[in-house]
């Protein structure tokens, strides 16, 4: 049986868990819903319930919703007229319950915000700078248990006057339990679209600070696919234990391999040969770390991990509601960790310590975490079909980027953009960054779509972009890996001219391109080849930048992976619902002589050899090299041979042959007393295609097979070993 968060309540009154006032008080911002109004003084509020519920009585279908006593209309909530809707149906009326709990409540703090712990309560702060009224929605324990779904939710209407400092709003609560209470707020505003505001008060509202969010708990799970998210907070669990021996990895940029991965899909199948509870979570990772060992990574890159709704296609009918998100790239909240990859089903606090569980089993492997964060857009997407959730409205005109019509600008291809260069949302970006550092110890970032970063509040691109400068000069993040991925959908490519103050690594798309037009045979690209294996120095030999600023990549994420690079001249993605339109049509792949799956197999054999030699050219890419070459303006040219040097004479000879034909190549004279091993050749059979020790080359050629390189290591030989120094 699945174990649910409280997230609703029942229909039946639960009044055993309150004291009774007989205030009598104003219904507060709406009064067609039982919020309140707060005491002019510090003191008791009088609260009314409302008991919550969903149109449906099963369990399964629970969301956050207003019940009525005695009758119950079936509406669609309204963004803005009948401009757009949400298209979730809600059963809303009224249900006033004269039972109040005795909290003794203050006017709180501005700062910080979020919940926090302070000397007299629980402090609620959130930002809304055009909110014309804020209420405090709240979701007590029952039976101090997370698995107790009978319950209230209980809504205090803020005041302005008391509970208000400059634009953010605030109040603090006495012994108001200090965990398992979900909370949201309900926001109103102006109605004015053209202006760009967006406030909906029916709607509970994720606060933009919540460290954890409570929702579904199994992801995937079709039958809560209607959940809704709630902040949630924990200040009983005890500070984690780091160790005492415990140390961050700290490994130079130059040195970096990494390995880009999402959590769940890494051992979410059986075929990990782990336990069911743990497979596709952060436990389930740490069982694998033997594996990254041995592929010989030292870094992981995660995709995303913030809080995100893998069910958002299936909200409302359209081409893609068969459909998961198991990316990621849609997230609901910056500060918290994707609660259903916790094990079993644990919910946000355990997700919280199984990620720093696995942070720790992976630095003490000497391995480093990085980030994929998302900070260009929300899950909220677009004006025709809205998921608000949380940042439209609280602030739609604060926290998007929007045109003078007040219409959302779309530079990230999501239907919003977020306004990241807003004093308000860059302290955002930036605390959360911080966040993630001091409170999980990652070791980086990789800003998905950074281009955005680059742009003003009304699109335009920025020369000295105040967020990337903050990111690049700030103290907290200061040992951090910060990596750009250098372009948006809006056309701002930014490979090799990122705004960087020396700290801005990127993902370099021409070293991709390049060496993927080099390998499929494309006449005219051996110069580019060579300027990309050796360190991109046209793009990154800028005042303090090095070749470690350059991520070199051949396959991410995106696009086709590196089977599909040496399969396919098309995509193919009919499954997905996109028609053909998703992904970029310039993939520079090449089928190897036929589309797709085949059995013919001198095809299949060379497509091995070029996924090889993809592989193989990544692995070397760097400086220090002696060019092999006299024909490097000969158009029809797709030899390039070249040696890596090492200061202690252990000489690397490599060689890649992009032609049809084979090449026969002189190789250069080893250093002193050393001979030339063959370590690879990619036109071999596994395993002869790799001897870690090498094996000794004959003569002093070498015939290179077509589409197929080689990497040999000068060595001593028996006959010339090395000398032994005796004092």
């Amino acid at each position: 049986m699945l174990h649910q968060p409280l997230l609703c309540g029942s229909r039946a009154a639960t009044t055993a868990h309150s004291t009774l006032f007989a205030s009598s008080l104003s219904g507060g911002i709406n009064a067609s819903r039982t919020s309140f109004a707060g005491n002019s003084f510090p003191g008791h509020f009088g609260l009314k319930l409302n008991t919550q519920a969903s149109g449906s009585k099963s369990n399964k279908t629970r969301g956050v919703f207003n019940e009525g006593r005695n009758s119950g209309k079936l509406r669609t909530s309204n963004v803005h007229g009948a401009r757009a809707t949400e298209g979730v149906t809600e059963e809303e009326a009224l249900q006033v319950i004269e039972s109040r709990p005795s909290w003794k409540t203050f006017p709180g703090q501005a700062f910080p915000l979020g919940v926090s712990e302070v000397d007299n309560g629980i402090n609620f702060a959130i930002f809304s700078q055009n909110a014309t009224a804020v209420t405090l929605c709240l979701v007590p324990p029952e039976s101090g248990s997370m698995d107790a779904l009978d319950g209230s939710m209980i809504e205090l209407a803020l005041d302005p006057r008391l509970n208000k400092t400059g634009d953010v709003w605030h109040i603090c609560i006495e012994d108001l339990p200090r965990s398992n209470v979900l909370y949201g707020y309900r926001i109103d505003g102006p109605q004015d679209w053209g202006k760009g505001h967006r406030f909906d008060s029916n709607i509970v509202l994720v606060d933009p600070y919540a460290k954890l969010i409570e929702g579904r708990r199994y992801f995937g799970d079709i039958s809560m696919k209607l959940f809704k998210f709630l902040g949630t907070y924990d200040f009983d669990s005890l500070p984690f234990d780091w160790g005492e021996n415990y140390k961050l990895p700290n490994i130079p940029e130059k040195d970096l391999v990494i390995y880009e991965m999402n959590v769940r899909a890494f051992t979410s199948d059986e075929s990990s040969g782990l336990e069911n509870n743990i497979r596709g979570s952060y436990l389930g990772v740490i069982e694998k770390i033997p594996h990254l060992l041995e592929l010989g990574i030292n870094a992981v890159e995660l995709l995303p991990v913030f809080e995100f709704d893998e069910l958002e296609f299936q909200r409302r009918p359209n081409p893609r509601d068969h459909m998961i998100n198991t990316w990621g790239y849609s997230t609901i909240n910056f500060f918290s960790p994707m609660s259903r990859y916790a094990s079993a089903g644990g919910g946000p606090v355990n997700a919280s310590r199984e990620f720093k569980l696995m942070v720790k089993a992976l630095h003490s492997a000497g391995i480093e975490v990085i980030l994929d964060v998302v900070y260009n857009h929300t899950n909220e997407a677009d004006d025709p079909n809205p998921y608000t959730t949380s940042f439209r409205g609280i602030d739609n005109k604060v926290y998007y980027m929007l045109d003078n019509d007040g219409q959302l600008l779309n530079y990230s291809g999501c239907g919003n953009t977020l306004n990241c260069n807003h004093p308000v949302v860059m302290e955002l970006i930036l605390d959360s960054l911080r966040h993630w550092v001091t409170e999980y110890h990652v070791d980086g970032f990789r800003f998905d779509l950074a281009s955005v970063l680059c742009r003003g509040t009304d699109g335009s691109p920025l020369n000295a972009p105040p967020l990337i400068r903050a990111i690049a000069k700030d103290a907290v993040l200061s040992r951090c890996k910060i990596i750009a991925e250098p372009w948006d959908c809006g056309g701002l490519y930014l490979v090799g001219s990122f705004p960087n103050w020396d700290r801005w690594a990127e993902w370099n798309g021409k070293y991709r391109d390049d060496l993927r037009k080099f390998f499929k045979g494309d006449a005219g690209m051996k110069g580019s080849f060579a300027t990309r294996v050796a360190g991109s120095s046209d793009l990154y030999k800028v005042n303090n930048r090095r070749p470690y600023h350059s991520i070199n990549f051949v396959i991410a994420h995106d696009g086709f992976t590196l089977y599909d690079l040496v399969s396919y001249n098309c995509k193919h993605n009919e499954a997905n619902g996109e028609g053909g339109m998703d992904g970029s049509n310039d993939n520079f792949s090449w089928n190897c002589g036929f589309e797709g799956e085949t059995d013919d197999a001198s095809i299949k054999a060379l497509r091995s050899r070029q996924m090889k030699n993809f592989h193989l050219a990544l692995m070397i890419s760097q400086t220090d090299i002696t060019w092999h070459e006299h024909n490097w303006d000969n158009y029809e040219s797709k030899f390039l041979a070249f040696t890596l040097h090492d200061n202690n004479g252990g000489d690397i000879y490599l060689a890649f042959n992009a032609h049809d034909f084979f090449v026969e190549v002189m190789l250069p004279t080893p250093p002193t007393k050393r001979s030339w091993f063959r370590v690879v050749d990619t036109n071999l059979v596994s395993p002869d295609d790799f001897n870690l020790d090498g094996l000794p080359c004959k003569g002093n050629t070498y015939n290179i097979a077509p589409y197929s390189s080689i990497l040999l290591e000068a060595k001593f030989s028996l006959e010339n070993p090395p000398l032994t120094i005796v004092q």
